[in-house]
């Protein structure tokens, strides 16, 4: 079951923080960035895509030597649709964020000084999906299967936060 998916899974299941509120403010967002940086949905969605790739890494890293719990507690601290420096700060260190702009910026065209300030956003942006499907009344509750799909547990490789937006965009204009 692909990211999308688990995310419609989400919101559709009461037990789970996913909503329609929730993945329309995060389309929402993106039109902001969009907007913000005159670029074109699509090129944020691609540095979306990148933020998330290494989000996945660092989430990885956490839960392979703090546990699941500590991965969830990030999500659940710094998910949201506000800029926080703090979210990047706790997954990213400063190469990581220059390396992470620098990629982003071959790959999109975009300045790499506009995405290392797009990342405060970005990163809580990233995080606001995995936490869909946390737990509604118990946050840190185990068995978030849209992070587990995201930490990509079977490691298939079949994940992409930008593929999730994209259909997220489509399914709230419907």
């Amino acid at each position: 079951m692909g990211l999308f998916d688990q995310i419609l899974g989400a919101v559709a299941n009461p037990n789970q923080q996913g909503s329609l509120g929730q993945l329309g403010s995060i389309v929402n967002t993106v039109q902001q960035l969009s907007d913000r940086t005159g670029t074109d949905p699509s090129t944020i969605q691609s540095v979306l895509s990148i933020v998330g790739s290494q989000v996945r890494s660092a989430l990885q890293q956490k839960q392979a030597t703090d546990g699941n719990e500590a991965a969830q507690t990030l999500v659940n601290q710094y998910a949201g649709t506000s800029p926080n420096p703090q979210a990047v700060n706790s997954l990213f260190s400063p190469q990581i964020q220059q390396e992470v702009a620098q990629v982003a910026a071959g790959r999109t065209g975009l300045d790499a000084g506009i995405i290392q300030q797009l990342l405060p956003l970005a990163v809580p942006l990233v995080l606001n999906f995995l936490r869909s499907g946390a737990n509604a009344q118990n946050p840190q509750a185990g068995g978030n299967p849209v992070l587990n799909s995201f930490l990509d547990a079977d490691g298939d490789g079949d994940v992409d936060i930008a593929d999730a937006i994209q259909m997220a965009s489509r399914y709230i204009r419907q």
